[in-house]
């Protein structure tokens, strides 16, 4: 039931220092439950998730495939990747089909950032 209340929220990154870099916001209730970090580039339809993040009552619910259903039917013609390399993150961007590259960006966003993980 808690599933099915939660909102999806398209945001900027607080403080972010690309202006590529976006979030969508998972909330429940009023509240951030977790978030998808990702860059997009309009030119070449690439995006990249840098983060995603659950709090632990929402893990295992299938909150966090959900939230790349959601992402991917906002982005439809977008090529996804991820930086993404700790094992929870790493299954579902499997499950998901969603490669892994080295780094974020592209030549349009000013080339490759650091890796982006959050716990």
């Amino acid at each position: 039931m808690v599933y099915r209340s939660i909102e999806f929220l398209p945001s900027r990154v607080p403080g972010g220092t690309r202006p590529d870099e976006q979030c969508l916001l998972l909330v429940h209730i009023r509240k951030v439950v977790g978030q998808v970090r990702y860059q997009l580039c309009d030119r070449c339809d690439q995006g990249v998730i840098t983060a995603v993040t659950l709090e632990e009552r929402f893990r295992g619910t299938g909150l966090g495939t959900r939230a790349l259903s959601h992402l991917r039917s906002r982005h439809p013609s977008v090529r996804w990747r991820s930086t993404l390399n700790l094992r929870a993150t790493r299954d579902l961007l499997r499950r998901m089909s969603i490669p892994a590259v080295a780094a974020a960006g592209c030549p349009h966003t000013g080339g490759p950032s650091p890796r982006s993980e959050m716990p």
